[in-house]
């Protein structure tokens, strides 16, 4: 049966990757679809109204002084990090990205902790600034790279740091010390609970995305301290329509633009985040994980690991670990098999490709059983 996708020459396939942009991201729970719907059905709205009052919103949940609904966890680190740079100078503003007439334009930036999304904090015009070590970095070294220059600290909070590196309580304290702003991307530290609003309060400005709760793939949430949250918001793509309406220059953020379905699925992913049963969730989630154990427990040369991590967010992964000495084949193989099935089952790399991870928060049971069986096959 043929459905919208092969319409339209598009191949549909299992996603066992987990929120993977690549792979579309997120599948709103059934909740949040008839909200987003209800939102596209029921007429028109003040843009400006939906984003304040839902922004109202979701700060209220996370125990901050405001937020507002962004195109993703990007954008928000993005117009975060203009809040840093411009504050409320509307003459700065329309001038970002070109930052060089600003006398602090720089962001410091904790080497070792190099990642994917570092290129976010710069979009708006700052300039990172390395410091420390591959292997960690000390209050003493960030404290000695702020200089004159420095408008603020970009920190990639991942839950997951150890004591070698600057935590987010040490940064925030460095920021209050030389008046200097503390932007954060958070982007999957939904979970557990108390760790999103604590991490939602650190910061000036704190980037989430929002998909990881169920909301839209292309939505985020921008939150912290009014001033600067506010300063993001006149920059985003509404601040760039009002001001061209009030005769003003406008701002860099008209690209970072959502509709209303969008936000109307971020406040209700966000109400059901918090009020849902979150054992059960896990509950579901280990099932799953502990499903491939058992289907492949008594495959020649495979082996199933779960690993145990400290927060259970956005990553809920099973390792499977292949002996090519037994199997005759590596995890790159396995994968590539397994893409190339129909449908193709998208998983992860792991180990080198002597693994893959397979991401089980998006996968139905009967696609958890499916891949069970196909990996057996490709053995076999």
């Amino acid at each position: 049966m043929s459905g919208i996708y092969e319409e339209f020459g598009v191949t549909p396939g299992i996603n066992a990757r987990g929120n993977q942009t690549l792979l579309g991201g997120s599948t709103p729970p059934p909740e949040v679809q008839a909200a987003m719907d209800e939102a596209m059905n029921s007429g028109y709205v003040v843009f400006e109204e939906l984003l304040r009052k839902t922004g109202d919103f979701i700060a209220d949940l996370l125990g901050t002084e405001q937020a507002f609904v962004t195109s993703g966890a990007a954008a928000a680190i993005s117009l975060g990090t203009a809040a840093a740079l411009a504050g409320q100078d509307r003459d700065k503003m329309s001038k970002i990205p070109d930052t060089s007439s600003f006398d602090r334009n720089e962001l410091v930036f904790q080497k070792g902790q190099d990642y994917t999304y570092k290129r976010c904090f710069t979009l708006a015009g700052a300039k990172l600034v390395e410091i420390g070590r591959e292997d960690g970095c000390t209050v003493e070294e960030m404290e000695a790279a702020i200089g004159p220059k420095t408008v603020g600290i970009a920190f990639y909070e991942s839950g997951l740091w150890g004591d070698e590196w600057v935590s987010i309580e040490e940064a925030r304290a460095l920021a209050d010390k030389h008046d200097i702003r503390l932007i954060v991307d958070a982007a999957g530290q939904i979970y557990p609970l108390d760790q999103f609003t604590k991490t939602a309060q650190m910061g000036d400005v704190v980037a989430f995305g929002a998909k990881y709760i169920g909301s839209p793939h292309s939505t985020g949430i921008c939150t912290g301290r009014a001033e600067f949250v506010e300063s993001a918001f006149m920059q985003n793509f509404i601040g760039f329509e009002m001001a061209g309406i009030q005769g003003l220059a406008r701002p860099y953020g008209r690209p970072y633009k959502t509709d209303r379905g969008e936000v109307i699925g971020v406040a209700a992913a966000i109400r059901r985040w918090f009020t849902m049963n979150h054992e059960e969730r896990l509950e579901m989630e280990e099932a799953k994980r502990t499903a491939f154990q058992r289907g492949l427990r008594d495959v020649p040369g495979v082996e199933v690991t779960i690993p145990n991590v400290p927060q259970l967010g956005p990553n809920v992964v099973a390792f499977v670990h292949f002996d090519p000495a037994v199997t005759g084949i590596d995890g790159h193989e396995v994968i590539k098999q397994l893409e190339e099935s129909d449908p193709p089952i998208w998983t992860r790399t792991h180990d080198d490709g002597g693994s893959i991870g397979i991401g089980v928060q998006m996968l139905s049971d009967e696609e958890v059983e499916a891949i069970v069986q196909r990996i057996k096959e490709i053995l076999a």
